[in-house]
């Protein structure tokens, strides 16, 4: 999947995406909360390449955590 942030607006659309492998999700979860994915000047946010915008770090964790039935909080606007 070439630019597969650019498929996703919000951490938890990839958390909740119905036909992604829980390790597929993972990876990119894992890849959008790398350090390589900070936005500079800007550490608590993430903007992985091809992704549309930024978003905090705490929500990819989140998203992350949701994943092993842990607490998710509901994304933006939905």
């Amino acid at each position: 999947m070439s630019e597969p942030f650019s498929r996703f607006l919000h951490p938890f659309e990839v958390a909740r995406h119905p036909s992604l492998e829980p390790e597929v999700k993972r990876a990119l979860l894992a890849s959008w909360a790398s350090d390589r994915s900070a936005v500079r000047n800007k550490p608590s946010l993430r903007k992985p390449p091809g992704a549309r915008r930024a978003v905090p770090v705490d929500d990819v964790l989140a998203a992350l955590r949701s994943l092993d039935g842990g607490s998710e909080h509901p994304a933006p606007g939905s």
